[in-house]
């Protein structure tokens, strides 16, 4: 595992920018991955869901347009139907995640990352 915090971030996103700041007030040692160019894995992803102990659709921004038309609200999709929809449209997964030493949490709001530092 890497020593470093790794932040999926949006630099579009006031969320994702409030917990880039409050990283490097901190010093962290930071990998910041633009997660729209670079989405996570599907280990990582699948990581980060266990250790929230979060169902896919808790993890997904449902207002995005893909959601709608891809209609991810179907009962019926299974839990790798909904990963995989996220590795192929990125923007469906809520930001920031920050991960440090196997630890996780979601910028929202940008103070609840303090935890795992």
């Amino acid at each position: 595992m890497s020593e470093s915090t790794i932040i999926y971030h949006n630099p579009r996103c006031s969320k994702s920018r409030q917990t880039l700041e409050l990283l490097t007030e901190k010093e962290e040692p930071l990998e910041v991955v633009k997660y729209l160019d670079t989405p996570p894995s599907k280990e990582t992803l699948e990581m980060v869901l266990d250790y929230l102990g979060l169902a896919p659709r808790q993890l997904m921004r449902t207002w995005e347009a893909p959601y709608k038309a891809l209609n991810l609200a179907d009962e019926s999709l299974s839990r790798d139907d909904l990963i995989a929809a996220m590795l192929e449209n990125p923007i469906l997964i809520e930001r920031p995640i920050v991960i440090k030493k196997g630890k996780v949490a979601i910028g929202r709001p940008p103070e609840s990352v303090i935890d795992i530092l």
